[in-house]
């Protein structure tokens, strides 16, 4: 079992991870990169969390003809695994987080960061508007967003809470 987790990324550097790897990374990546933070983890164990569904599965990608091809996992399996592994430091087992579906923490974040993004493209593409109903509906879907993300974060954190009371009373 993991007795801490060192592997922490701040939000800055997952992002210049998924801009470095547009692409996705293969598993020994995703290995070296906690690695480089002193977590060991096999490249073995990667894979056993993907077959389990607690790691989003790679794309199959060709390399050349004569080597075939290889599986790019999306960069943000680094923060879903950086989350999971967290989980299995408080003792939670992998069962607990598959079955209690402790991992939605990572898609929230992703969640927030592709509205964010949407709404970065609808204010770019209407600030020359002169049309106060399309900027109300910018502005509209803007607090709309960031109050699905907190509904969601509470959740959240009602389902974490009531899965430790869960542990707790086992």
């Amino acid at each position: 079992m993991l007795t801490g987790i060192r592997s922490d990324f701040s939000d800055e550097e997952l992002d210049e991870i998924r801009r470095r790897h547009p692409n996705g990374l293969t598993a020994k990546q995703v290995v070296d990169l906690l690695a480089s933070r002193g977590d060991r983890l096999t490249e073995a164990t990667f894979r056993k969390y993907v077959q389990l569904g607690l790691l989003p599965r790679s794309t199959r990608v060709a390399k050349d003809r004569s080597r075939g091809s290889q599986g790019l996992y999306p960069a943000s399996v680094v923060r879903h695994l950086v989350h999971l592994r967290r989980l299995m430091a408080q003792g939670f087992t992998l069962d607990d987080v598959a079955e209690r579906g402790l991992l939605v923490h990572a898609d929230i974040d992703a969640l927030e960061r592709q509205i964010e993004r949407v709404l970065r493209t609808a204010e770019r593409a209407t600030e020359r508007t002169t049309d106060a109903s399309t900027r109300s509906l910018v502005e509209e879907a803007r607090s709309l967003g960031t109050a699905l993300i907190g509904v969601l974060l509470r959740l959240e954190e009602r389902i974490f809470v009531d899965a430790r009371m869960a542990r707790a009373a086992v």
